[in-house]
């Protein structure tokens, strides 16, 4: 029998987020990449120098939420503005300790709806500058992949 942890969004903000004065604070450049099979790139997709070909570039500052990165995906791909498109953003990043790439997911965003995690942050997760953010878009016909954040039953 597995267990799961189950982390809320007030213990992820123990420390509380130094504001970014965007005006003042150099963007940093965020690469995402996208597929529309509903499903994330595999970790050894990120292997030896490789990465997938569906790469977007953004400029953006830490304190970016994921509906604001949601919107400017949608800018890029007319596809995904339908509404109920849903979103599933994790963060790819190297372990040092196994040599390779990890992916976590971090939350997820729905086209048209509000949701939980509309607010999240690029540095509440604890992303870092140099680590991928990967994006799995799922179409309004076709059912979302099951969130592990929620129970199937």
């Amino acid at each position: 029998m597995a267990l799961e942890s189950r982390i809320t969004q007030e213990e992820i903000k123990k420390e509380p987020e130094k504001p970014i004065d965007r005006e003042k604070t150099c963007p940093l450049l965020l690469r995402v990449f996208t597929t529309n099979s509903g499903r994330h790139h595999r970790s050894d997709e990120f292997a030896r120098g490789n990465v997938p070909s569906s790469e977007l570039q953004i400029y953006t500052w830490m304190d970016a939420t994921l509906k604001e990165l949601t919107s400017l995906v949608k800018e890029v791909y007319p596809e995904a503005r339908k509404k109920g498109t849903h979103f599933s953003f994790a963060i790819v990043f190297p372990d040092l300790r196994v040599k390779m790439y990890k992916l976590k997911e971090i939350g997820s965003t729905v086209s048209g709806r509000k949701g939980l995690d509309d607010a999240m942050t690029l540095q509440s997760q604890r992303f870092q500058i140099g680590d991928y953010l990967d994006i799995a878009i799922t179409p309004p016909n076709r059912a979302p992949p099951l969130n592990t954040r929620m129970r199937p039953f």
